[in-house]
């Protein structure tokens, strides 16, 4: 496979910085790619087209240049994007500003009163789309030192700010209000970069202002208008008289030209997430699953050409388009919150798939991935084109519309076609960079995928099926050998094996996905690569506080070579993978080391507001210590805010079969939050409802007509 092969990429962003937030067409979706790019994009060029994922920015610089976003405020509506610092004031100085479509709007909203600036007193989260300040003045010095002003801002991703003024002064207060306004219209990759330029030359227009450059045009107006704008000073300003109690308010809108207000795809009917709850004796679980759902809605694209198919952004700020592995994946930790994600996701990348013939034919295009310090790159096609097939049959068994499972047949199939081509006569799946090594976890993603795939054929009376669980069983008879390295201490998986059979032995949270055996029938998983010795194995290996930060699982362990707890694939917690080892864990019976991770997890969760970053420093947990953030982690990020749902989930151990009528709970038995009532779920479209007592025994308590409990 032809990809250029980036030199220390994070998970699809260039080599050099991150992904810019990608154009999008109506709806938010991704529009096609703007012509005349640089060579050497990660992203396969079969991949263009409608509802593809935009070819990548190269952006100059070390990425030690870019600038941190782990301190800012990210409040996300896509397209609509707005990135603050606590203070509240936008200075046009890092990432800060309103961005639409991947274009910062707005850089510079500075206000006023009486020619101060308010001292900020607070900032906080309001929804995953919006953000709310407090600053106070003392407009009266005589009055001692309590403040007598009030100035609270809502911030908006669609684009709105509402400013209000309250006086508790007890005489009335005559004072000017300014907002002092700027504009660089400059691409994310390109501000990411300090490549932004100037400030654009302002023009009144209306009850606002204006600016204009080649590529694009923005207003912003106001409500009510201003008592005077200075175009050349980008300001505006009002006369305000405030009696005692009194208040004014303030909205300003910004917009691009032409563009009228924005409705992001994530709110109202046009959400694909039911309206679940979690009730549990652990207090921070019900605002975890809130706060994840949230913030998946706030990344939901819509498809340009076909708005009914929705699919989710990678993750703000950087990554605002479609990654499609990413995408795959959190959709299906999502299955439990309805099959309308799925589907949309499904078919969205159906139309990306690349035709035949040739060797490439039923490949789901993807960018190339940093793999860490042991492995070269991988590549995101073959992960997302094992996943296709995957996700459909899960979705399958939670209920997706068997019409809507005959449309997508065809394309798992040839998806299935790609995995038995170019395995061929050999026995594991190779890496498709010439030299590259045969990956662990790429084994362990096609071994699930031949398995659910076969059973997904042989339901639907299609051929193939036989000859997967043929090539899977010689698979597992053979890796068990190949991919597992004994030592004094019961021996561990490779992460990988080269070309010319020599192991790559580091432990790392890749060896988790060997657990994740995928969702067969009558609620049991599929069989795993590894036997039940090495599986326990594993779980030691896991659950050993090398790996096992305190926090979540590190992506590699701590006496492994080259590790750095900021490592994203060297040493930091990611969310997602730790969601894998404890689903997969639990699935195994290993409930010690599982429930660790998820109380690791959890509680980070709370130290970062509810809002899980995709990944955050692999520190050792100690008492009294909180998680370190990672200055470039994207928060929100799909799948965190997926794997916060995946993990809640997986307390009821629920695993449906819908086309048999049957779901089959399998709790954890030692109940590690206490009493949980997941309420509001979807099975077969139906709400679906469960319960675990302190005990760990599950009930349902709601469920459609017809579904029958399983043994």
């Amino acid at each position: 496979m032809s990809m250029p092969h980036p030199s220390s990429a994070p998970d699809g962003g260039p080599p050099s910085g991150p992904e810019p937030a990608q154009p999008t067409g109506r709806g938010g979706a991704p529009a096609a790619p703007r012509p005349g790019r640089d060579a050497g994009e990660p992203f396969l060029p079969a991949a263009r087209g409608p509802g593809a994922p935009r070819t990548l920015l190269p952006v100059p610089g070390r990425p030690a240049d870019l600038p941190p976003a782990h301190t800012t405020l990210i409040c996300a509506a896509l397209p609509g994007l707005v990135i603050s610092t606590e203070e509240g004031q936008l200075t046009g100085r890092g990432l800060e500003g309103f961005y639409m479509a991947g274009r910062r709007t707005l850089s510079r909203c500075l206000v006023r009163v009486a020619g101060r600036e308010p001292l900020a007193m607070q900032a906080r989260m309001l929804a995953a789309d919006r953000v709310r300040f407090v600053g106070t003045l003392r407009a009266c010095p005589d009055t001692g030192p309590d403040p007598d002003v009030f100035v609270e801002r809502i911030r908006r991703a669609d684009g709105v700010e509402r400013i209000t003024l309250r006086s508790s002064a007890l005489r009335v207060l005559r004072v000017p209000v300014e907002v002092a306004l700027g504009t660089d219209l400059a691409e994310l990759g390109d501000v990411a970069s300090g490549r932004a330029g100037a400030e654009l030359s302002a023009s009144v227009h209306g009850a606002g202002l204006r600016w204009s450059c080649p590529t694009g045009h923005v207003t912003v107006s106001a409500d009510p208008p201003p008592t005077d704008a200075l175009a050349s000073a980008g300001l505006l300003r009002w006369e305000v008289e405030l009696p005692p109690g009194g208040t004014l308010t303030v909205e300003l809108r910004v917009r691009p030209d032409g563009q009228g207000p924005v409705s992001a795809v994530g709110r109202g009917a046009a959400s694909p997430f039911a309206e679940a709850r979690v009730v549990s004796d652990e207090s921070g679980a019900e605002a975890l699953l809130s706060t994840c759902v949230d913030d998946l809605r706030a990344l939901l694209l819509r498809d340009p050409r076909h708005p009914a198919d929705t699919h989710l952004a990678a993750g703000a700020p950087w990554r605002c388009g479609l990654a499609p592995a990413e995408a795959l994946a959190a959709a299906r930790m999502t299955l439990p919150l309805g099959t309308r994600l799925a589907a949309g996701t499904l078919r969205t990348l159906a139309r990306t798939q690349l035709a035949g013939p040739g060797p490439h034919a039923g490949l789901i295009p993807g960018p190339l991935r940093d793999s860490g310090p042991h492995l070269p790159p991988g590549c995101t096609a073959t992960e997302a084109t094992l996943l296709f097939p995957v996700l459909l049959a899960e979705a399958w068994r939670w209920g997706l519309a068997e019409r809507e499972v005959e449309e997508l047949l065809p394309v798992a199939e040839r998806c299935l076609e790609w995995l038995r081509t170019t395995i061929g006569d050999g026995t594991y799946l190779p890496d498709p960079q010439p030299g590259g090594p045969f990956r662990c976890e790429t084994q362990a993603h096609a071994h699930r995928a031949a398995l659910l795939g076969a059973d997904l054929l042989d339901a639907h009376g299609r051929t193939g099926g036989t000859e997967l669980r043929q090539w899977a069983r010689a698979m597992r008879g053979a890796f068990r050998d190949d991919f597992w390295a004994e030592d004094p201490a019961g021996g561990r998986p490779v992460a990988a094996r080269t070309k010319d059979g020599r192991p790559v032995p580091q432990l790392g949270s890749g060896a988790a996905h060997l657990l994740d055996t995928g969702l067969s029938g009558a609620g049991e998983h599929a069989p795993g690569l590894l036997d039940k010795a090495r599986t326990e194995q594993l779980a030691r290996l896991l659950g050993d506080p090398d790996m096992d930060s305190g926090w979540g699982l590190r992506s590699l362990g701590a006496k492994e070579a080259a590790y750095n707890p900021f490592g994203h694939r060297s040493g930091a917690v990611r969310v997602h993978e730790t969601a894998v080892a404890v689903t997969g864990l639990a699935a195994a019976g290993h409930e010690k080391e599982a429930g660790s991770l998820l109380r690791g997890v959890l509680a980070a969760a709370e130290s970062f507001g509810g809002r899980l970053p995709e990944m955050y420093a692999g520190e050792q947990r100690t008492r009294g210590s909180a998680p370190v953030p990672h200055p470039a982690a994207s928060r929100p990020a799909a799948t965190s805010a997926a794997a916060g749902v995946l993990l809640l989930c997986s307390l009821a151990g629920i695993r449906p079969d819908a086309p048999a009528g049957t779901v089959t709970l399998r709790p954890f038995r030692a109940a590690p939050l206490g009493e949980v009532v997941l309420t509001g779920l979807r099975l077969s479209g139906a709400p679906f409802s469960v319960r675990v007592s302190r005990l760990g025994l599950a009930m349902v308590e709601e469920a459609g007509e017809g579904v029958q409990l399983g043994v």
